[in-house]
Protein backbone atom coordinates (compact mmCIF):
# COMPACT_ATOMS: atom_id res chain seq x y z
CA UNK A 1 0.00 0.00 0.00
CA UNK A 2 0.96 3.37 -1.07
CA UNK A 3 1.48 6.34 1.56
CA UNK A 4 1.57 9.70 1.83
CA UNK A 5 3.70 12.36 3.69
CA UNK A 6 1.84 15.20 5.53
CA UNK A 7 2.11 19.26 4.13
CA UNK A 8 2.71 20.72 7.29
CA UNK A 9 4.39 24.18 6.64
CA UNK A 10 2.67 27.18 6.11
CA UNK A 11 5.15 28.02 3.29
CA UNK A 12 4.49 24.85 1.10
CA UNK A 13 0.45 25.51 1.56
CA UNK A 14 0.81 29.01 -0.09
CA UNK A 15 3.55 27.59 -2.63
CA UNK A 16 0.70 25.48 -3.98
CA UNK A 17 -2.15 28.07 -3.91
CA UNK A 18 -0.16 30.49 -6.07
CA UNK A 19 1.64 28.21 -8.32
CA UNK A 20 -0.40 24.91 -8.30
CA UNK A 21 -3.40 24.46 -10.66
CA UNK A 22 -6.37 23.97 -8.85
CA UNK A 23 -10.09 22.67 -9.26
CA UNK A 24 -12.85 23.50 -7.82
CA UNK A 25 -15.95 21.65 -7.17
CA UNK A 26 -18.88 22.69 -4.52
CA UNK A 27 -17.77 20.29 -1.98
CA UNK A 28 -13.93 19.96 -2.42
CA UNK A 29 -10.83 22.51 -3.99
CA UNK A 30 -7.99 20.72 -4.84
CA UNK A 31 -4.49 22.22 -5.69
CA UNK A 32 -1.57 20.27 -7.49
CA UNK A 33 1.63 20.75 -7.71
CA UNK A 34 4.63 18.13 -9.12
CA UNK A 35 7.51 17.87 -6.42
CA UNK A 36 11.23 15.82 -6.60
CA UNK A 37 10.57 12.92 -4.27
CA UNK A 38 8.37 11.17 -5.50
CA UNK A 39 6.13 10.14 -3.29
CA UNK A 40 2.60 12.54 -2.83
CA UNK A 41 2.83 14.71 0.25
CA UNK A 42 -0.65 15.86 1.39
CA UNK A 43 -2.15 18.96 2.76
CA UNK A 44 -6.21 18.78 4.10
CA UNK A 45 -7.37 22.44 4.95
CA UNK A 46 -10.69 23.09 6.89
CA UNK A 47 -11.92 26.48 7.63
CA UNK A 48 -13.95 27.48 10.58
CA UNK A 49 -16.83 28.44 8.28
CA UNK A 50 -17.50 24.71 8.28
CA UNK A 51 -18.61 24.69 11.71
CA UNK A 52 -16.88 23.19 15.21
CA UNK A 53 -14.14 21.01 15.81
CA UNK A 54 -16.29 17.87 15.23
CA UNK A 55 -17.11 19.05 12.24
CA UNK A 56 -14.06 19.63 10.71
CA UNK A 57 -12.27 16.83 12.19
CA UNK A 58 -15.02 14.67 10.45
CA UNK A 59 -14.50 16.71 6.68
CA UNK A 60 -10.48 15.99 7.30
CA UNK A 61 -10.89 12.16 8.31
CA UNK A 62 -13.52 11.98 5.38
CA UNK A 63 -11.08 13.43 2.86
CA UNK A 64 -8.13 11.36 4.11
CA UNK A 65 -10.31 8.23 3.79
CA UNK A 66 -11.23 9.17 0.38
CA UNK A 67 -7.57 9.69 -0.78
CA UNK A 68 -6.40 6.25 1.06
CA UNK A 69 -6.91 4.45 -2.40
CA UNK A 70 -6.25 6.99 -4.39
CA UNK A 71 -2.90 7.19 -2.92
CA UNK A 72 -0.85 4.44 -4.60
CA UNK A 73 -1.76 6.04 -8.08
CA UNK A 74 -0.84 9.38 -7.87
CA UNK A 75 2.97 9.90 -8.43
CA UNK A 76 5.26 12.72 -7.13
CA UNK A 77 2.90 15.67 -6.56
CA UNK A 78 2.04 18.12 -3.65
CA UNK A 79 -1.50 18.10 -3.38
CA UNK A 80 -4.08 20.43 -1.07
CA UNK A 81 -7.28 19.40 -0.40
CA UNK A 82 -9.60 22.40 0.98
CA UNK A 83 -12.66 21.19 2.57
CA UNK A 84 -16.05 23.36 1.49
CA UNK A 85 -19.63 23.10 2.79
CA UNK A 86 -20.74 20.22 1.51
CA UNK A 87 -18.33 18.16 2.52
CA UNK A 88 -19.63 18.29 5.78
CA UNK A 89 -22.86 16.17 4.51
CA UNK A 90 -20.84 13.40 1.89
CA UNK A 91 -19.56 10.18 2.60
CA UNK A 92 -16.09 9.46 1.85
CA UNK A 93 -17.21 7.26 -1.32
CA UNK A 94 -18.77 10.39 -2.57
CA UNK A 95 -16.09 12.30 -2.68
CA UNK A 96 -13.26 9.99 -3.71
CA UNK A 97 -15.10 10.17 -7.10
CA UNK A 98 -15.31 14.34 -6.98
CA UNK A 99 -11.72 14.06 -6.25
CA UNK A 100 -10.82 10.95 -8.49
CA UNK A 101 -12.24 13.13 -10.89
CA UNK A 102 -10.35 16.51 -10.16
CA UNK A 103 -6.69 14.91 -9.84
CA UNK A 104 -7.05 13.15 -13.30
CA UNK A 105 -8.41 16.46 -14.91
CA UNK A 106 -5.22 17.96 -13.29
CA UNK A 107 -3.02 15.30 -14.73
CA UNK A 108 -1.94 14.21 -10.77
CA UNK A 109 -3.39 10.81 -11.65
CA UNK A 110 -1.98 7.56 -13.96
CA UNK A 111 -4.73 5.36 -15.16
CA UNK A 112 -3.38 2.08 -13.40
Amino acid sequence: MATWTALCLNKEFRTLYYRGKSQVHPALVTYVRKNRFGQPRVGITTGKKLGGAVQRNRCRRVIREAFRPLCAQVGGYDIVFVARARTIEMKSTQLQVVMQRQLRQLGALSDE
